[in-house]
């Protein structure tokens, strides 16, 4: 075997660093604004039949603040307007601060977005944690009706659709039976909750097929063979994509914005598009 020369020493130094230099560029640079769009058909049990093909737009986790701004946002924007759903869904974490101007980024965007039977929300732990009262303010000025503990109904004919948001499970603000009162035994909800894990109580009610979540960002930083290298309180379980809990379905949206750092590596920012199917 050759000896490690100084000479070769010092290339493979300088070839790991421009190799880390190369990966840390991405992850600013290229991966944050690349946007994966998903699309997923979902077969629900106790889908109402007139609600076959009933699609939903999903983002969730836009943390306006130091690391995404409208111009950031204006392409995930025109993703969804560009999908045409019956109704768009957003799953919490608006703000990272409110220090510089959040709350009017948030109408500036999501003014912007449009549905047949609207656009809900829920709020996220930083949404509380950064300012729940100017958050929920500027979303009524943005034209999203926002669910805390209560749900909105869209009906087709005689069939019904119940959707159902939760408030914020880290922030002990959540309340599932104030949320489902009203829909009766044999109805079908859809739940948007911020935190996924909050699923494994949720699956509990039979009424409920479907629940959406954020908050993870899918670990945000991705290491191959490892996964995400950190996942906060009560998305530890449920950390992205898709799951079967019972008879419900969950899905884990990987988020649009980045908190701690403005890193996205093999973790791309998401919009997806449901299209509900029954059974």
């Amino acid at each position: 075997m050759a000896l490690l020369t100084r000479r070769r020493l010092l290339g493979a130094a300088l070839g790991l660093i421009a190799s880390g230099g190369a990966t840390y560029a991405y992850a600013r640079y290229v991966e944050p604004g690349w946007l994966d769009g998903v699309r997923l058909d979902l077969s629900l049990p106790k889908l109402p039949d007139a609600f076959a093909g009933f699609t939903i737009a999903h983002i969730s986790d836009l943390h306006f603040g130091p690391f995404c701004s409208p111009a950031d946002l204006a392409p995930a924007i025109d993703t969804v307007l560009a999908l045409n759903a019956d109704l768009i869904a957003i799953t919490g974490d608006f703000v990272s601060s409110l220090d510089h101007g959040e709350n009017d980024m948030i109408v500036e965007s999501l003014s912007r977005l449009q549905a047949r039977e609207g656009v809900l929300a829920v709020l996220g732990n930083h949404d509380w944690w950064e300012g729940d009262l100017a958050v929920s303010a500027a979303l009524r000025r943005a034209g999203v009706t926002l669910l805390s503990n209560q749900h909105h109904v869209i009906r087709r004919g005689a069939q019904a659709l119940y959707i159902a948001g939760i408030d914020d499970v880290w922030c002990a603000k959540h309340d599932l039976d104030a949320a489902l009162h009203g829909i009766p035994a044999d109805g079908a909800a859809i739940a948007l909750v911020h935190e996924p894990d909050f699923a494994d109580t949720v699956a509990n009610d039979p009424r409920v097929l479907l629940q959406l979540s954020g908050h993870t960002h899918g670990g945000q930083v991705r290491v191959p063979f490892c996964g995400g290298l950190h996942f906060p309180p009560f998305g530890n379980k449920y950390t992205m994509g898709l799951y079967q809990i019972n008879d419900m379905t969950l899905y884990t949206n990987r988020g649009l914005g980045m908190i701690n750092r403005p890193l996205r590596f093999a973790c791309r920012p998401e919009v997806t598009l449901f299209r509900l199917m029954s059974t």
